[in-house]
């Protein structure tokens, strides 16, 4: 016989818990325009043009040792609010100071890659 009392308290906690992440990452990305707002000479990540040289300015997402052909190549994704920027260091294991959560510049040729953005080797600087 099917269950007509309604929702179960379960899928509606389920349901609110949702929500208020899916709200908590929007705030999320609104608190970084609003931080990483441009400023004269840097670019936001969703209006950067293929094949141009940029200077972007972000907080790291996160951070990952994915080796490239053999050679080791540290990954970091770099997220303004606006979007999400896939940077890479070939040659790489660590840098230091570069982790989750770290704001920096970064300064490069932006391009696609796997459908991805992606800045090969950028000239980069952290922020205090």
């Amino acid at each position: 016989m099917p269950d007509t009392a309604g929702p179960s308290p379960h899928r509606s906690r389920l349901r609110r818990s949702l929500s208020r992440w899916a709200d908590s990452e929007d705030q999320h990305a609104r608190d970084l325009r609003k931080t990483h707002a441009t400023v004269a000479g840097e670019t936001c990540i969703a209006d950067a043009p293929d094949r141009e040289h940029v200077r972007l300015r972000g907080t790291v997402k996160t951070v990952t040792l994915r080796p490239r052909g053999g050679v080791p190549a540290l990954e970091a994704e770099l997220d303004d609010g606006t979007g999400v920027v896939l940077i890479v260091w070939l040659g790489r294991r660590r840098i230091a100071g570069v982790g989750p959560g770290r704001a920096m510049y970064v300064e490069g040729r932006i391009g696609t890659a796997t459908g991805h953005r992606v800045v090969f080797n950028p000239r980069y600087e952290l922020i205090p």
